[in-house]
Order: C-alpha cells, then sequence, then structure tokens
C-alpha cells in the first residue's frame, strides 16, 4: 500500500473508532470532542483513484443552515 494510501485508511479508521467509542455508555465525550475536530483536520487528501473520476465533493443533497 502506498504511504498515502495508508496514511489515509488509518486516519479513516481512527475516526470510525472515535465514533464508536463515542456511543459506549461511559465513553469520555469531553476526549472525544477534544480528539475528533484535530483527527478530521489531519485527514489526508484522498488517494488518487479512491473515488470515481466525476465524483465531486460539493455536490450533495442541501442541508439546513445552522443558523436556522
Amino acid at each position: 500500500m502506498c504511504p498515502d494510501c495508508e496514511d489515509f485508511a488509518r486516519t479513516v479508521l481512527l475516526l470510525g473508532q472515535l465514533a464508536l467509542y463515542a456511543d459506549v455508555d461511559g465513553a469520555d465525550l469531553d476526549f472525544v470532542e477534544a480528539v475528533s475536530p484535530s483527527l478530521a483536520v489531519s485527514l489526508p487528501e484522498p488517494p488518487p483513484g479512491m473515488f470515481p473520476s466525476d465524483y465531486d465533493p460539493e455536490d450533495g443533497p442541501a442541508y439546513p443552515d445552522e443558523d436556522s
């Protein structure tokens, strides 16, 4: 596996494990709240070929504004 692919896969795995941990009874939600943004920001660009060539991350459902 290429180094960029490995970093991407490892970070996605950690985010998934953190999400699962957040749902466990007695989970330290302060820890989850502190770590999750940093982990998400550290997510590298997906390796080439991860998504179809016509994939547009801006093309998706419209979500309501947080202020609404």
